[in-house]
């Protein structure tokens, strides 16, 4: 994908140009270690970075990792790398849109300050569980095997 796609965010168009640098590589390297994870798991599939993924008129989204279940096409995870451009409809809005559609995970990796904070949907709704950073490690219940130092995924 180049130069610019768009995405609807509770009606809202947000036209937004696909990043690069350091924001493509860790996208990049995120995927690469999902996909050498996901060949073990059954009934879900990993899609391209930024894949149109469409909830509705009003919700179009194109997370720039998405994870769904090959059955329902249910969305298990959505990763979002924020971009220092636009970083409020990554951070607030989205996480806003993800917990209407009922995303199982949502990851939000920001690399402003080499963390990630893990999202799970509840009864209530998406809770923040965790916020991880350093030599800790970015695994999850729901994805057996999958298990990232997050110092690696910003060291790139």
């Amino acid at each position: 994908m180049s130069g610019e796609y768009e995405e609807i965010l509770d009606g809202a168009i947000h036209v937004r140009r696909v990043p690069g640098g350091r924001h493509e590589t860790i996208c990049l390297f995120l995927h690469q270690r999902m996909t050498a994870a996901v060949q073990n798991w059954k009934d879900c599939r990993l899609l391209a970075a930024r894949t149109r993924l469409e909830f509705g008129p009003e919700t179009i989204l194109c997370p720039d990792l998405a994870l769904v279940a090959g059955s329902t096409g249910q969305l298990l995870l959505a990763a979002e790398i924020i971009s220092r451009e636009d970083h409020r409809p990554d951070t607030v809005t989205k996480k806003e849109v993800y917990e209407k559609i009922r995303a199982a995970r949502v990851w939000m990796v920001d690399p402003r300050y080499d963390n990630v904070e893990i999202y799970e949907m509840t009864q209530w709704g998406l809770v923040l569980k965790q916020i991880l950073a350093g030599s800790e490690a970015l695994s999850d219940p729901l994805l057996p095997g999958f298990e990232l130092a997050v110092a690696d995924l910003f060291n790139r």
